[in-house]
């Protein structure tokens, strides 16, 4: 991603942006933080000779400044309210967290999310996906409310399962999972900012051992992990691995943020803990469908192509780690 100079000041900056939203002692500064961030996301995003990028950058910048303009609204009548009783200020704190859920793709504001996901390349998708949703998630637990967060993390479950379904693109069946996984990041947050970050820990360890296979080898559809020639069966197995960890399968290490957060919701709602699993099971069906499809079935290929080469770079490696070491650490925190 950083081929010269000018990318890695672009991700400099961006992550300064978040650094000064999660850390501002004002909204305005908050507010100023995420302008910057966006304005450091968009360049990152921008390829020469690709419309699908640019294409791609257009629609994250019009729904930002949207949300920007909407949430610096919402400020600004949050504090002309202040002294003023005829004005209701908790609508104002609705529709910043409404512009808020918007900036990171919650559902009901999710559409944009996909779609611009499909002209990025792998290791900005990978940004989108994980660091570009602090500031908004930090920013939200500033203002929560219990009642809307209730309904937005089921909705994100919902569609984050059903718009899955039908995907061969690899790159919308990662966005959609991230609007599944927000909904449970939401949900975590009612109950401690500590269980979010533990679930945001894991769920960035996973995407980013499953990208950076992805971005190696080239694979942004289904069909090219049926067929890909060359393909090692110990790297299919830990795509695969890492597939089925981030749907949540036991004993993969997604399933302990998740089955942590069912527990501390068991005092809490039981309605909401159906509608979380039963729509889990959900994304399960399509990610096991999937690694059924690739190793089961045998495509035809010609015999002095079946001979693989595994080389031991820094990813596989990487990738090894997350599958054998992390499980190991969950049994570590069970146990203690």
């Amino acid at each position: 991603m950083f081929k010269n100079k000018t990318s890695l000041i672009f991700f400099s900056t961006l992550v300064l942006g978040t650094l000064i939203s999660i850390s501002s002692n004002s909204w305005l500064g908050a507010w100023m933080g995420l302008e910057i961030n966006l304005l450091s996301f968009i360049p990152l995003v921008i390829k020469l000779n690709n419309s699908l990028s640019t294409e791609s950058a257009l629609k994250y910048f019009l729904t930002q400044a949207l949300a920007s303009s909407i949430l610096l609204f919402s400020i600004i009548m949050f504090f002309l309210t202040k002294n003023n009783f005829l004005l209701e200020k908790m609508n104002f704190i609705w529709i910043l967290n409404f512009s808020l859920l918007m900036k990171m793709g919650a559902a009901p504001f999710h559409f944009w999310f996909p779609e611009m996901m499909e002209g990025l390349s792998w290791m900005t998708s990978l940004i989108l996906m994980t660091w570009q949703k602090i500031a908004p998630m930090i920013l939200i637990y500033y203002c929560f409310l219990n009642s809307l967060m209730f309904l937005v993390a089921i909705l994100s479950i919902i569609m984050g399962s059903l718009g899955g379904l039908n995907q061969i693109n690899l790159k919308k069946l990662l966005a959609y999972s991230s609007i599944n996984h927000l909904g449970w990041m939401l949900s975590s947050m009612m109950i401690s900012i500590n269980f979010w970050m533990f679930y945001f820990f894991i769920y960035s360890i996973i995407t980013f051992s499953l990208v950076i296979l992805f971005n190696q080898y080239n694979l942004y559809f289904m069909n090219q992990i049926f067929n890909y020639k060359n393909f090692h069966p110990i790297i299919k197995f830990m795509i695969f691995c890492n597939i089925l960890s981030l749907g949540g399968l036991p004993p993969f290490t997604g399933f302990l943020p998740k089955w942590i957060i069912i527990q501390a919701f068991s005092q809490y709602s039981l309605v909401m803990i159906t509608f979380m699993v039963i729509f889990t099971l959900v994304t399960l069906f399509f990610y096991i469908r999937l690694g059924y499809s690739a190793f089961m079935i045998n495509y035809t290929q010609l015999k002095w192509n079946s001979s693989y080469e595994l080389n031991l770079n820094t990813n596989l490696i990487f990738n090894f780690f997350v599958i054998t070491s992390l499980p190991l650490m969950s049994l570590i925190y069970l146990t203690f």
